[in-house]
């Protein structure tokens, strides 16, 4: 696996294909693995794919503490240094958000999945708290919530609720949330040049549709997409948002 050297320590990242660069950056309780592997081969005939770990993730540095937006997207700037598109999935959506904000020569397109602008009402407040909470004391019933929120139902019914409660989350994953919590994209936002999709999920559970269309709202000129799914798309309908991806970096 590739590495490269940031302030924090070393950020390591996976490379396939050729051609300009897109760069995935992976969201909460995920990796570069596990959120995207299965779509690289469907975008990496037309671009060079980078997909980074960040910090409590993988094996990329984790200097401890309180994880910030600012550590996060500084590594995962630090992964390329060529012009390329930058596709974020939830965390990642407010991660890539600040790299265009700030690094807007890196960024020619930018593709944010399942965002959000910053904690925005209860409802989402409520269901990043319980998530937190669960990962904090009881590791079971983390493992249920995920798959109720994540995906949606007639997906749970036909992969079955044990796949998807397989596995153990990366050891950064109570930290990552405990930032979904801090996110605030709001003054960041007027600052993103790039053109931009945003994608909304209208069976999210986690992060409810209402959310990505206030980002779209917040982004004038911005694109924007819903595809039927829970708030895992990536897996749930890989296809669908492959073809999305694909559509607008193409220009």
């Amino acid at each position: 696996m590739p590495t490269v050297g940031h302030a924090s320590g070393t950020v390591h990242y996976h490379r396939a294909g050729s051609g300009p660069g897109l760069v995935m950056v992976h969201g909460t309780g995920g990796d570069a693995v596990s959120n995207f592997a299965h779509l690289v081969p469907g975008l990496a005939d037309i671009r060079t794919v980078i997909t980074p770990d960040y910090a409590g993730s993988g094996q990329t540095s984790d200097p401890g503490g309180d994880l910030t937006l600012d550590l996060l997207a500084g590594q995962v700037a630090a992964a390329f240094e060529e012009p390329s598109d930058l596709v974020g999935f939830s965390l990642g959506a407010a991660v890539a958000a600040k790299v265009a904000a700030e690094r807007p020569e890196l960024v020619k397109r930018l593709v944010l999945i399942a965002g959000w602008t910053h904690l925005a009402d209860s409802r989402l407040e409520l269901g990043l708290r319980t998530w937190a909470r669960l990962a904090a004391t009881d590791p079971e019933s983390f493992a249920a919530y995920g798959p109720l929120v994540g995906f949606s139902p007639a997906y749970v019914s036909t992969v079955g609720a044990a796949a998807l409660m397989a596995g153990e989350p990366p050891h950064g994953t109570l930290r990552q949330i405990e930032l979904d919590l801090r996110v605030d994209l709001r003054d960041l936002l007027p600052e993103i040049t790039a053109p931009t999709l945003v994608v909304g999920n209208t069976l999210d559970h986690l992060i409810p549709v209402e959310h990505a269309r206030a980002l779209h709202a917040a982004l004038p000129g911005s694109q924007y997409a819903e595809l039927d799914s829970g708030h895992v798309v990536l897996h749930e309908r890989p296809a669908e948002i492959t073809a999305l991806i694909r559509g607008f970096i193409a220009g």
